[in-house]
C-alpha cells in the first residue's frame, strides 16, 4: 500500500505541476515532430542505401531517441522493451569480449555490435546518451552486414546524434530506488564562424544499487564527443568517439544442471527457499570495464547521382575484476538438500580489439519510369582476442540463513592466491576480408525487385583456446539476398517476400567436459519470409505483418555440460525456427501514440548427435510468445499543453532454459509522465509497477529488476 501511495504521489504531481505551467510548444512542430521521431521507419542503413519503409523487402524495427526520453530510459539495454520480437536473456556482465547485453531474435541468440553500420561490440551497459535511433534489421543479415556482427536473427545498429550547425544542448539530473542517480549533459556548438566544423559532446555519470544490494554503488561513466566538418555540398566528415567506463557487479545467475530433476524455478523457490530478493555474495565482486571505440566516415558526391562513403572503426574493450556466479546443487554433505553452489569466473587484464575500413559507392539513376539503385562495397576488418579467464569453485551454502557476506573481494582474492585456479585463455587473430554488392530495381511504380551478393573469406591465425593450441584455418562463402515488395495500393499498402542468407565460422569448440577442442565446419542458414506493410493515414499509421522460416544446418548445439563454465557443444546440428511478427506504429489522433506488437516464434531441434534433445526448444531461443506495448499521449494545447502520460508492458511465454526446466511466463507493466516546455522538461516513471517477480536467462535464471521508480529533470538552452 505505501508503495502504491509513493507511486500515484509522484504521477499525481506531475499533473499538477502541468496545470500550474504554461509552454511555448507549436503545435503543429510537435505534431509533425511526433509522427517522423515514432512513426516514420524510412532508412538509409539497413541495406546500405535510401529505402521507404513500404519499399524494404525486409523487416526493420527502430526506436528513437523521443521514445526513451518519454519512458526516462537511459541504456540501450532498456531500449530494448520496445522491440517487437526482442527478448533480453541477459544483462550486462561487464566482461570483455563477450560482457554486453544478450537477447535472442527469432529464436537465436544475439547482442548489439553494430554502430553507424560498422562493428563497434560494446561489451558493458550501453549508455543511450549518445543515441538518435536503435535500429533492428530482422533475420539472416550477412550478405549486407557480414557473418560476424549478428545471428539469424538479426542485427541490432546504433544510429549515434551528430553535431549540428547551431548552439545547444540541454544538462539533466536523475534519482531513483535503490540509489539510483544520475548526471548527463548533450552540448553543441560550431567551432568556425561559417558553421561548417561542428562540435557535439554527450557525457553521462550513473551511480545505482540493485533490489538485492542496495548499496553497491555500481558505477557507469559515458563520455562520448563528435566532430563535424562538412566544407561543402559534396564533402562531409564525421569523426565521434565512445568512451564507456563502468565499475560494477553483475547481476546473480543461477544455472541448472538437468540432472537435478526439477521444473522450473518457481519449484526450487517455493519448494526448496530459493530467496528472490537475497544478494548471495558480500562487497566488493566486481568487474572494471573499459570501452573505447572510434568511428570516422568521409561522404562525398561524386556526381548527383554516384556517392562514395569511406567508413572507419576502431574498437576496444578491457575488463579486470571478478564476476560471481552460482548453480542449484545439492549441499556435498546432504544430497537431498539443495542450495547454492558459489563460484566465480574472473577476467584477467582481458582484452578484445576490433578494427574494420569499409568502401561504399552508391549510384541512383533514373531511366524514364524505371529507377535503379546500387550499392557497391568492400570490407576488411580484424579481430584480435587476448582474453585471460580465471575460474574457480568457492563454496556451498543454504538458500536461506547463511552467512552469505564471506564470499567477498578480500576473501576471494586470497582464495586465489592459496590455490591453484584454473586458467583459460582465449588468444588469436581473424583477418576478415568481404566485397559485396546490391541491387534494387524499379521497373515501374510500386514494384521493387532487390537482389544482392557478399563473398567473405575468414582468415585465422594460429592462436589458444583454453588449454589447446588452435592452429590456423581459412573459412570463406558466398551469401545470397533476393527480395520484392509491390505496393498494391502506391505508398500506402504493399505486399513482401526475401531470400536471405547467412553463415558463421564458429571456429574452434569445446567438445566434452576435459576441455578437448576440435575446429567446426561453417553453419549456414536460409531464411523465406513474406508479408504485408500498411503505411496508411497520412503516415500515421504503419504496420508490419510477416511469417518467416529458417533453417540452420551445420549448427553447434549445447550438451547441458559444461568445462569450467564453458559450455560443451556438438556440431551437425539443424535448427528450423518459423514464426510470425506483427508490429504496429501508429499515431492515432493528435497527441496519441502506440507503438507495440506480438511475435509467435517455434524454433526447433531437426537433428542433434544427442537424440534426446531431437524435438525439443534451443535453449538461447527464449519464449515462444512475446508481446510488447507503449501509449502516450501528450496535451498540445489548452492548459495541460506539454504534459504527457504513458502506460506501457512485455509479456513473455515460459523460457526453457533446458528441455525440461523453465522460467515461468510474467507480464511487467510500467508507466511513465512528463512536461515539456521549451527550456524545461520533468520526467517521472514506474518500471515494474505491479511488482512482479520475474526471470530471464539462457542456461540461467536471473532475478529481475522489482517496482522502481525513477525521476528527471532537463535544463534545455
Amino acid at each position: 500500500m505505501k508503495k502504491s501511495f509513493v507511486i500515484a504521489s509522484v504521477l499525481l504531481s506531475g499533473v499538477i505541476f502541468a496545470q500550474e505551467k504554461k509552454d511555448s510548444i507549436t503545435t503543429n512542430n510537435l505534431d509533425e515532430v511526433i509522427i517522423n521521431t515514432f512513426i516514420k521507419k524510412d532508412t538509409d542503413s539497413s541495406n546500405k542505401m535510401p529505402l521507404k519503409f513500404i519499399e524494404n523487402p525486409q523487416v526493420f524495427s527502430s526506436v528513437d531517441k523521443s521514445v526513451l526520453e518519454n519512458q526516462v530510459l537511459f541504456t540501450i539495454d532498456d531500449a530494448y522493451r520496445n522491440v517487437t520480437g526482442l527478448q533480453k536473456l541477459w544483462n550486462s556482465t561487464g566482461r570483455s569480449g563477450d560482457g554486453g547485453a544478450f537477447v535472442t531474435m527469432r529464436g537465436f541468440q544475439t547482442n548489439n555490435a553494430l554502430r553507424n553500420g560498422l562493428v563497434a561490440p560494446v561489451t558493458t551497459t550501453i549508455d543511450a546518451v549518445n543515441l538518435e535511433r536503435l535500429e533492428v534489421l530482422k533475420g539472416p543479415s550477412a550478405t549486407m552486414f557480414g557473418s560476424n556482427v549478428g545471428s539469424y536473427g538479426g542485427i541490432i545498429n546504433r544510429v549515434t546524434k551528430k553535431p549540428y550547425e547551431n548552439f545547444g544542448g540541454n544538462v539533466s539530473i536523475a534519482g531513483g530506488s535503490y540509489n539510483f542517480y544520475r548526471a548527463q549533459a548533450d552540448i553543441n556548438a560550431p567551432i568556425t564562424n561559417d558553421k561548417s566544423l561542428m562540435f557535439r559532446l554527450n557525457t553521462a555519470y550513473t551511480n545505482t544499487g540493485t533490489f538485492q544490494k542496495k548499496n553497491v554503488g555500481n558505477e557507469f561513466y559515458a563520455f562520448t564527443p563528435s566532430l563535424r566538418y562538412k566544407l561543402n555540398d559534396k564533402l562531409d566528415i564525421n569523426v565521434d568517439l565512445e568512451m564507456f567506463e563502468n565499475k560494477a557487479m553483475a547481476e546473480q545467475m543461477f544455472f541448472y544442471l538437468p540432472s537435478l530433476g526439477l521444473r522450473s524455478i518457481k519449484e526450487v523457490e517455493k519448494t526448496y527457499g530459493l530467496d528472490y530478493k537475497q544478494s548471495y555474495v558480500g562487497d566488493d565482486l566486481k568487474t572494471k570495464s573499459s570501452v573505447r571505440n572510434v568511428f570516422g566516415q568521409v561522404n562525398y558526391k561524386i556526381t548527383d547521382h554516384i556517392q562514395s562513403s569511406t567508413n572507419l572503426s576502431s574498437a576496444f574493450s578491457k575488463s579486470n575484476g571478478f564476476s560471481p556466479y552460482f548453480a542449484i546443487g545439492a549441499n556435498p554433505t546432504n544430497p537431498t538438500e539443495f542450495g547454492v553452489v558459489r563460484a566465480d569466473q574472473s577476467t584477467r587484464d582481458s582484452k578484445k580489439t576490433t578494427f574494420q575500413i569499409q568502401q561504399n559507392f552508391n549510384f541512383d539513376y533514373q531511366f524514364g519510369n524505371m529507377r535503379n539503385r546500387t550499392v557497391v562495397g568492400a570490407d576488411y576488418m580484424r579481430t584480435k582476442n587476448n582474453q585471460m579467464f580465471i575460474s574457480a569453485n568457492f563454496d556451498w551454502v543454504p538458500f536461506k540463513g547463511g552467512d552469505y557476506s564471506n564470499m567477498n573481494g578480500n576473501t576471494l582474492q586470497d582464495f586465489y592466491n592459496n590455490s591453484t585456479p584454473t586458467e583459460y585463455p582465449i588468444l588469436g587473430t581473424l583477418d576478415t576480408y568481404s566485397a559485396y554488392i546490391s541491387n534494387v530495381f524499379t521497373p515501374t511504380t510500386g514494384l521493387n525487385i532487390m537482389a544482392a551478393v557478399r563473398y567473405e573469406s575468414n582468415d585465422s591465425k594460429d592462436g589458444k583456446l583454453y588449454s589447446n593450441d588452435t592452429k590456423a584455418y581459412n573459412q570463406a562463402a558466398w551469401s545470397p539476398k533476393f527480395g520484392f515488395t509491390y505496393e498494391i495500393i502506391p505508398t500506402k499498402f504493399s505486399v513482401f517476400g526475401n531470400y536471405q542468407n547467412s553463415f558463421k565460422s564458429n571456429g574452434y569448440y569445446a567438445t566434452d567436459i576435459n576441455g578437448n577442442i576440435a575446429l567446426s565446419d561453417p553453419e549456414t542458414a536460409n531464411q523465406f519470409e513474406g508479408g504485408l506493410k500498411m503505411n496508411i493515414v497520412h503516415n500515421k499509421i504503419n504496420a508490419t505483418l510477416s511469417y518467416y522460416n529458417i533453417t540452420v544446418k551445420n549448427s553447434l548445439l549445447y550438451t547441458g555440460e559444461f568445462f569450467n563454465n564453458i559450455s560443451v557443444q556438438t556440431e551437425g546440428g539443424k535448427i528450423k525456427s518459423e514464426g510470425v511478427e506483427l508490429e504496429v506504429n501508429a499515431y492515432l489522433v493528435k497527441g496519441f501514440s502506440v507503438i507495440g506488437g506480438v511475435s509467435y516464434n517455434d524454433a526447433i531441434i531437426k537433428e542433434d548427435v544427442n537424440e534426446a534433445n531431437v524435438g525439443t526448444r534451443p535453449a538461447t531461443a527464449g519464449s515462444k510468445w512475446l508481446a510488447n506495448f507503449n501509449a502516450t499521449y501528450q496535451f498540445l494545447n489548452g492548459n495541460l499543453k506539454g504534459f504527457g502520460i504513458g502506460v506501457g508492458g512485455n509479456y513473455s511465454s515460459d523460457n526453457y532454459i533446458t528441455p525440461t526446466f523453465y522460467l515461468p511466463e510474467y507480464f511487467i507493466l510500467n508507466a511513465n509522465a512528463f512536461y515539456d516546455t521549451k527550456k524545461f522538461r520533468i520526467g517521472v516513471k514506474v518500471d515494474n509497477l505491479t511488482n512482479q517477480k520475474y526471470w530471464i536467462g539462457y542456461s540461467t535464471a536471473n532475478a529481475q529488476q522489482l517496482v522502481n521508480a525513477v525521476g528527471s529533470l532537463t535544463y534545455k538552452f
